[in-house]
C-alpha cells in the first residue's frame, strides 16, 4: 500500500499533462484509434512501474491467439493485476471491473481510454447487459481481461473459487478462454513490502471452443482455476489454501 501511495506522488508532476491528454483521447475516439489509446495506457503503466521499482516477468506470449477475440481469466491478487497483464500484452485489450471502484482518480481515466466494462454489482439487469455487450464485442475480435474470482482480500498467491457466471460471455461467443497465472502480483500495491519487487504474468495455452463446448460453466470455472494452480506449482508456488 505504501508503494501505491508513493507511485501516485512520484508521478504527480506528470498529472497536469497526462490526465487532460487521457481525457482528450477518450473524448475523441473517432480521431484516436483504440491502438493509440492502448499505447498511452501502456506508457502510463511504464511510468508507474519505473517509479515504483516494479519488475514483471512475462511468460507465454506465444500462447496468445494471433487472430480474433478472446477472454483472459487471471487469478486476482490486488490493484496491480490488470496493469501487469496489460504491460505484458502487446495487442490492445481491455478489462472488466467493479463500477464503484472504477470511479477513482486515474482508474476512471484509464477505463474511459480503453473502453473498460464497468459492472454494477447490485444491478442484475445491468450485469446481463454488460455480459451481452462483451459477447458481441469478443465476436468482433476484441480481447478482455476478466477476473473470475470477483475480488481480492489478502488471498495473495492463493487462488479462490472462480465464479461460473463470469465465463458466460466467452462461452456464448465460442471464443478462446486464456487462463493467466499471476504470481506475487499482490506485492506492489497490496502489501507493506518496500524496495525492488518482481511479479510474474504467465499467459497459458488457450482453451478453445471444441474443448469446452459440452461443458457447463461450473465445470469450466473449476478447470481454469485448476490449470492456474498447476502452473503456479511449476514455478514453486502453492496456489491452494
Amino acid at each position: 500500500m505504501f508503494r501505491f501511495i508513493y507511485v501516485i506522488f512520484a508521478n504527480l508532476f506528470r498529472g497536469p499533462y497526462m490526465i487532460p491528454h487521457m481525457r482528450k483521447l477518450a473524448k475523441n475516439k473517432a480521431k484516436y484509434s483504440f491502438e493509440v489509446r492502448y499505447r498511452y495506457v501502456k506508457r502510463m503503466i511504464y511510468y508507474m512501474m519505473s517509479s515504483g521499482n516494479i519488475e514483471t516477468e512475462v511468460y507465454g506470449t506465444e500462447n496468445l491467439p494471433k487472430e480474433g477475440g478472446y477472454v483472459m481469466f487471471p487469478n486476482h491478487q490486488g490493484k496491480f493485476d490488470a496493469l501487469a497483464v496489460i504491460n505484458g500484452h502487446d495487442a490492445p485489450c481491455t478489462f472488466v471491473m467493479d463500477k464503484a471502484k472504477s470511479k477513482t482518480f486515474l482508474v476512471n481515466e484509464m477505463c474511459n481510454l480503453i473502453d473498460a466494462k464497468r459492472l454494477d454489482l447490485d444491478d442484475i439487469r445491468q450485469n446481463l447487459k454488460i455480459i451481452n455487450e462483451i459477447t458481441e464485442e469478443v465476436k468482433e475480435g476484441k480481447r478482455f481481461i476478466l477476473f473470475s474470482e470477483g475480488g481480492y482480500s489478502m488471498n495473495h498467491n492463493h487462488v479462490r473459487d472462480f465464479k461460473p457466471g463470469s465465463f458466460k460471455s466467452a462461452m456464448s461467443a465460442q471464443a478462446p478462454l486464456v487462463p493467466v497465472c499471476l504470481i506475487d502480483s499482490y506485492i506492489p500495491f497490496n502489501s507493506l513490502k518496500l524496495g525492488h519487487c518482481v511479479t510474474k504474468v504467465i499467459f497459458m495455452e488457450p482453451i478453445y471452443y471444441e474443448e469446452y463446448k459440452d461443458m457447463k460453466t461450473p465445470e469450466v470455472a473449476k478447470m481454469v482455476r485448476r490449470r492456474i494452480i498447476e502452473k503456479m506449482a511449476e514455478f514453486g508456488v502453492e496456489g491452494e489454501e
